[in-house]
């Protein structure tokens, strides 16, 4: 089977990389940096217990977080015992190790920011519901042990659920009125999770006790939901008046701690015009070489329109993967450390309402459940005509060709291969997003910079199917660029949440319901940006490691320079590769 030969190749990858790791691995390793690391995990997993288990720590899996306010408390405190502790450490020797110490500090701070000064638990209703349902998630989304096993964890947790909202009663106080409204929205949909799907997930067990207690426990943590979600509209919802805003002081930490990158905000927000404005010109270059006759607007809804059969949509992307991987291979793009694919499937029953298409990949630590699976939701077979049609719209040829770059080859994928060879405990559980995100999002434009999608035949100026591949790209480029713009803007007062919504419309061509959800998403993931913003660190490391080369420079040698560091912050990697502390941009 698939799965077992990507067990092997990753097995082997892991011996292989362990054992040279070991050869090269100095004797100045620092014993008490490591055990100090070791600690702070296990302190942290205790506090997230649900991330334990998605990273392959299952002794974690019958504990559910706590989210009491005296939990907070104790949290805070902690963080601030292993902050002393990490300060008093000498910077160890190596250089690996003293790059680790600072992500440790720095994830330290962003943890004490979030907790102690930015305090969504006391703000975001939503924390609440989605923690219950990520809880259960984790447990049956993989193998890893037998049903019965998994769902007597299951059983665990959400007998632990109903003080999950009992701390929300006594914590939430004047949330913002469009965090509990997002909530609301998605109550429905955790509570239809807990009715239909974690059943489904176990139909395979038929013990009777077992089946006995979870009926209990499962209905326990239905009528909390549905009792919570009577909370939010009756008592909560009227008194939501708080402020969703950041404010500029923490935008700037935020950015700080979990990016690593320290430049002002308004040059930030230069640099994100800068680009906005280059994309809006090259997507006008495009459309008019495709059809000078009709506006760009025009031409994307005629896009949209060629998409494969919904039947024959999974096998479009199974082979979009092999010819992605095919073209890395023969243009040396980038080292792809396995032979196999993931396993293209359906997205799951249980995983279908929040997602079009995505990569499931184990933790860094699953030993026993090593399969990677490429998620597609395909349309329900009830839906009318009408509505299937305006479904696979949002999987049109381009689009198909984009998202299987970003998820797969060489985004998401690509990164799950190279983190099994991850050279430290640090950089295989804590990343940096603009890194992972802004990887993936660099490689939709560097694979067509490339030549991929393009014929051998047609000059670039008259190849069409490439310039409408180039043209989606753009869009996805300009709707990133618009978050960039409006995370700062709205964050700092700059930009009302009416006026996001304006500008993903005007300046990111986005349709009024694409620019409303962006928008909606901008106010609870205020760094949002860090998709153009990783691109173009990552873009700028190039050009300058590229320079230091000088003709000797290897595209990929430097991608595959890039993955050793792990996902780290940029500035971690620029240091290690050019052995300086440059200017991330």
């Amino acid at each position: 089977m698939k799965h077992r030969g990507l067990f092997a190749t990753l097995l082997l990858l892991a011996i292989c990389a362990l054992v040279t790791f070991a050869a090269q691995r100095p004797s100045q390793s620092d014993p008490a940096f490591n055990r100090l690391v070791d600690e702070y995990f296990d302190d942290y997993f205790h506090y997230n217990p649900s991330e334990a288990s998605a990273d392959g720590f299952h002794q974690y899996d019958s504990q559910l977080a706590d989210y009491s306010r005296a939990e907070r408390e104790r949290e805070i405190a902690s963080l601030k015992i292993f902050e002393k502790k990490f300060a008093a450490l000498p910077v160890p020797a190596l250089p690996l190790e003293a790059a680790d110490l600072q992500i440790l500090r720095n994830h330290i701070q962003a943890r004490l920011l979030s907790v102690e000064q930015i305090r969504f638990w006391e703000t975001d209703p939503y924390i609440y519901s989605s923690g219950v349902g990520t809880g259960v998630f984790v447990l049956m989304s993989r193998n890893y042990a037998p049903p019965e096993e998994r769902l007597k964890s299951v059983i665990t947790r959400e007998r632990q659920m109903p003080a999950v909202f009992e701390a929300a009663r006594h914590n939430l106080k004047d949330p913002p009125r469009i965090y509990t409204e997002v909530a609301l929205e998605q109550l429905p949909d955790t509570i239809g999770f807990f009715q239909k799907d974690v059943p489904a997930a176990f139909a395979e067990v038929h013990n009777p006790d077992l089946l006995k207690q979870f009926k209990s426990s499962n209905d326990g943590v239905i009528a909390s939901l549905e009792k919570y979600e009577n909370f939010l509209r009756e008592d909560l919802l009227p008194v939501s008046k708080g402020d969703f805003r950041l404010g500029a002081e923490n935008y700037r930490k935020k950015l700080l701690y979990e990016e690593m990158v320290d430049i002002p905000l308004d040059r930030l927000i230069e640099i994100g015009t800068q680009d906005l404005h280059h994309n809006q010109r090259r997507f006008t270059e495009i459309a008019a070489r495709i059809d000078p006759h009709h506006t760009p607007a025009q031409i994307l809804e005629k896009l949209e329109k060629e998409h494969p059969a919904p039947a024959k949509l999974l096998s479009a992307f199974q082979h979009t993967l092999t010819d992605l991987r095919s073209f890395i291979e023969q243009h040396h793009i980038i080292t792809v450390p396995s032979q196999e694919l993931p396993i293209v499937r359906e997205t799951p029953a249980f995983e279908r309402a929040g997602t079009e298409a995505a990569m499931e990949t184990p933790g860094a630590y699953e030993n026993k459940s090593k399969e990677a699976f490429f998620e597609v939701t395909l349309p329900d077979p009830g839906w009318s005509t009408e509505k299937t049609e305006q479904y696979m719209s949002a999987y049109a040829t381009g689009t198909i060709i984009s998202t299987a770059i970003h998820e797969v080859y060489p985004g998401h994928y690509e990164q799950f291969l190279w983190l099994q060879q991850s050279p430290s405990k640090t950089r295989k559980l804590i990343y940096s997003t603009s890194s992972d995100e802004g990887w993936a999002h660099y490689c939709e434009q560097m694979m067509l910079d490339e030549g991929y999608g393009r014929s051998p035949k047609v000059s670039e100026v008259g190849d069409i199917p490439f310039l409408k591949l180039r043209l989606g790209q753009l869009q996805d480029a300009l709707l990133r660029d618009a978050r960039f713009v409006v995370g700062i803007e709205m964050h700092t007062g700059k930009m009302t949440y009416e006026q996001a919504i304006d500008f993903f419309m005007k300046e990111a061509y986005q349709s009024k319901a694409v620019a409303e959800i962006e928008a909606k998403r901008g106010t609870s993931d205020p760094t949002y940006l860090v998709y153009t913003l990783g691109k173009l660190e990552i873009m700028k490391l190039r050009d300058d490691y590229a320079k230091m080369k000088g003709d000797k420079f290897d595209l990929q040698q430097f991608h595959d320079e890039l993955m050793r560091q792990g996902d780290v912050p940029l500035q971690v990697s620029r240091k290690a590769m050019l052995g300086n502390d440059s200017p991330v941009l």
